[in-house]
């Protein structure tokens, strides 16, 4: 390539607006590997989040050119780009394992003109060194999955990575069968997670995780620089944004399925959306990733392991939180016993605005706990449940014509009736509390079958859709249809 075609397409660079300013290539080199991606065979862009990239700053006509597309494909490195994967360990289902990148690559840290500090990741560009005998490389379903619901989620509310694209590769990827390949863009806080500090942790000095933990603290938490004990702050911080995190999982029956210490990010935010999805009928024991043969990661069990997660991070602290272990144990253990009642606080109080609750009574708890133990018991769906109480069509739930739920119903207009907010504040309440669609399973399923053969415009009307969750409107009632009964449980699998 002679000088004058360097200069044009650095040029071509220069207009998509990227800002680079990679600090965590400045760490101790022990946390990554600079590794670039893998070029591709024939990139097409399959999807592109044109709204996002104007939220970072970034020229949308330049990056669906053809330019664009092949820095999502890995095949032309951005400008000011530090590739890198990163280390990590992590928890995977109880049992403690190196792991690290095995099919992401960090393209570096974009800087938006508002000076939010944004990772941006490749997902599925090739091998790393982390890759554990894995090809490094992805498949469409899975991307355009990832991109659909964590786009929903942040349509809902819910701290999230968010999708800048995806694209298809024109190189297959073997599964149990062929199937064609792609990378998904990615962009998020950050990717530091718990399996990070778990990893500097047992396998690096403590000097090197004081520096992890500072540049979490600058990064994450810059408001704790100036406290007495800014590493015990930190952990505190955690617990907070993790309860909070998971209480907003709850509240909209979303089931993440894969909750190893390795996909719990430090900065709160949702991330990994592998065998994740979302409730239909309500059941605590819902369970739909295909590995999770136990249960583990159930719908009523994430709160629970949130804490376990929480408390495997607070083990990478220690040494920071008191030179004396026993003290800082201590500290540790009385940050950790505030979990549950900040989880219990945060979900409480988003079912009482649920139920169109502005203050706080004692019965709340039981009004509350009553209600989904019918839901349980008559098999009643979770989002339909919540929206039909808030338009006032009880007749429409499957509780309906049932004793307990008039008794229960009776209840709840009484305790409605004791707050100073009228009827009308209570309804407006229930719904910005109680999306009217969310990212059903079987109308995922049809738009990935429909992108997969080459037709968008499904995904693409869903998409448009989950992107106002909360709008009570005709089109939006269409998407609340529950799929026809099967004898087969629906399965997720870690594609992701």
């Amino acid at each position: 390539m002679n000088e004058t075609s360097i200069t044009k397409e650095n040029d071509s660079l220069s207009k998509i607006g990227w800002n680079f300013d990679n600090s965590y290539a400045r760490l101790p080199e022990a946390f990554f590997v600079l590794h670039a991606p893998k070029p591709v065979r024939a990139p097409k862009l399959t999807i592109f989040n044109e709204r996002l990239a104007e939220e970072l700053g970034l020229n949308v006509e330049e990056l669906s050119s053809e330019m664009g597309v092949s820095q999502f494909a890995g095949n032309t490195i951005p400008e000011g780009a530090e590739p890198l994967a990163q280390a990590y360990a992590g928890h995977q289902f109880g049992h403690f394992n190196m792991l690290g990148d095995g099919r992401a690559v960090l393209l570096g840290e974009h800087i938006t003109p508002e000076g939010e500090r944004l990772d941006i990741q490749l997902k599925g560009p090739g091998r790393t060194p982390f890759s554990r005998g894995g090809d490094g490389r992805a498949a469409i379903k899975p991307m355009l999955r990832e991109y659909i619901i964590s786009e929903a989620m942040h349509s809902l509310g819910i701290p999230t990575t968010r999708s800048l694209a995806v694209v298809e590769t024109g190189e297959a990827v073997i599964r149990e069968t062929e199937l064609p390949g792609a990378i998904l863009t990615r962009v998020a806080a950050s990717h530091i997670r718990v399996g990070t500090f778990q990893y500097v942790a047992n396998w690096r000095p403590i000097e090197e995780l004081r520096q992890l933990a500072d540049y979490t603290i600058n990064r994450h938490y810059p408001e704790l620089e100036q406290e007495e004990n800014k590493y015990l702050s930190l952990l505190q911080g955690v617990i907070n944004r993790q309860a909070s995190l998971i209480a907003k999982w709850q509240l909209v029956g979303f089931i993440h399925g894969v909750m190893n210490t390795d996909n719990m990010t430090i900065s709160g935010e949702t991330i990994d959306y592998g065998p994740c999805a979302f409730m239909d009928q309500y059941d605590p024991e819902t369970v739909f990733s295909s590995i999770d043969r136990q249960g583990r990661y159930a719908y009523g069990n994430q709160p629970h392991y949130g804490g376990w997660n929480i408390a495997r991070f607070a083990e990478t602290l220690l040494p920071l939180l008191d030179e004396k272990e026993d003290k800082a144990i201590e500290l540790a253990q009385e940050a950790l016993s505030s979990y549950a009642d900040s989880f219990m606080n945060n979900w409480q109080k988003g079912m009482r605005e649920k139920l169109g609750l502005f203050n706080e009574e004692k019965e709340d708890e039981a009004l509350i706990q009553n209600l989904l133990d019918l839901m349980k018991e008559f098999e009643a769906d979770f989002t339909n449940t919540f929206r039909l109480l808030t338009i006032e069509k009880h007749e429409e739930t499957a509780l309906a014509g049932k004793k307990e739920f008039v008794e229960w119903s009776e209840k709840w207009q009484k305790r409605l009736g004791r707050q100073a907010e009228s009827k009308k504040d209570s309804q407006q309440l229930m719904m910005k509390s109680n999306p009217v669609v969310i990212p059903r399973n079987h109308l995922v399923e049809e738009a990935l079958e429909a992108a997969e053969s080459g037709d968008n415009s499904v995904m693409e009307k869903l998409l448009n859709i989950l992107s106002k969750p909360y709008e009570y409107s005709v089109e939006h009632t269409e998407y609340c249809k529950l799929p026809t009964p099967s004898n087969q449980p629906y399965r997720t699998f870690c594609g992701t």
